[in-house]
C-alpha cells in the first residue's frame, strides 16, 4: 500500500469500468480507502472483487440523481468508510449533435451540471477543511471544439466554469475544488497490464489508467496548492 493518500476515505460517483474502474485502483495503491458508486449493481461487485486485494473498497448503488439516494450514498460513506475526505464526481456520458440539431442539450446539462451540482451541494456537509472535490471537464470543453459535439462540448465548459465558481464559494471552509479535462479516454480498465505502451505523446486517446492515475495525485497533499482549476491531461495532443 502507498503512503500518498494513506487512509484518506475517498467516494467516487459515477464509476464506469474505464475511468472510475482505474481511479479506484490507483486510489487503492495509494493507500486510500474507497466507496464507489454506480446504478449497475453487478459492475460494481465485479470492481470490488478484483479490486479489494489491493485495500478497503465499498459499494453504493443508485443513480444519485435525486435527494434521496444522495443523502443515502454519504450517510453510507459515514457508516462504511467513518465519513469522507475526498469526492470525485465522474458522471457524465456523451452525446453527439450539433446546432442544426442539438437533441442532447438536455441531457448533457443534466447530467454533467445538474446532477453533480445536486451532490456537491448535499455534500459539503460531510466534508471538512482539507477536503478536495474533484469533476471531470474535458478538453473539447475547454479547448479544441469539434462541430459535433455541441451540447457535450458546452456542458463540459459549464464544468470547467463550475469547478472555478464552487471553488471560490468553498474559500472560507478550507475544501479545494479541481478538475481534470482528458483528450479521449480509450477503452476500459484492465489491471496489471502495460498501459504506458499502448500511447505515445501527443496522441489524443489514451487508456484510462493515463486520466486516473494524475487524479489520484491531485487528490494528495503534494497538490494541496492547486485550487479552482482544471489542469489539461491529454499528452500535449493539443500541440497538433
Amino acid at each position: 500500500m502507498g503512503e500518498l493518500l494513506l487512509e484518506r476515505r475517498v467516494g467516487v460517483i459515477g464509476v464506469s469500468e474505464g475511468l472510475g474502474y482505474a481511479l479506484a485502483y490507483f486510489l487503492l495503491k495509494d493507500g486510500a480507502h474507497v466507496i464507489i458508486n454506480s446504478r449497475n449493481a453487478s459492475k460494481l461487485e465485479k470492481i470490488k472483487n478484483t479490486l479489494a486485494k489491493y485495500g478497503k473498497i465499498e459499494t453504493f448503488v443508485g443513480s444519485m440523481d435525486n435527494e434521496k439516494e444522495i443523502e443515502e450514498f454519504f450517510q453510507e460513506c459515514k457508516k462504511s468508510l467513518g465519513g469522507i475526505d475526498d469526492l470525485v464526481i465522474t458522471i457524465g456520458g456523451y452525446v453527439e449533435d450539433n446546432i442544426y440539431d442539438p437533441k442532447g442539450l438536455d441531457l448533457m446539462i443534466n447530467s454533467q451540471i445538474k446532477t453533480p451540482i445536486k451532490i456537491i451541494s448535499s455534500g459539503v456537509k460531510f466534508l471538512h477543511e482539507g477536503s478536495t472535490i474533484m469533476m471531470v471537464s474535458a478538453m473539447r470543453g475547454i479547448r479544441n471544439a469539434l462541430p459535433n459535439q455541441l451540447s457535450y462540448g458546452i456542458a463540459k465548459a459549464g464544468v470547467a466554469k463550475a469547478v472555478e465558481v464552487i471553488a471560490s464559494s468553498l474559500l472560507d471552509k478550507g475544501i479545494r475544488v479541481i478538475g481534470i479535462a482528458p483528450s479521449v479516454i480509450d477503452g476500459n480498465f484492465q489491471v496489471g497490464r502495460n498501459w504506458k505502451s499502448m500511447r505515445k505523446l501527443g496522441d489524443w486517446k489514451a487508456p484510462p489508467e493515463d486520466f486516473a492515475s494524475v487524479m489520484s495525485l491531485l487528490l494528495s497533499e503534494r497538490a494541496s496548492w492547486i485550487n479552482g482549476v482544471v489542469i489539461p491531461v491529454d499528452g500535449g495532443a493539443f500541440l497538433k
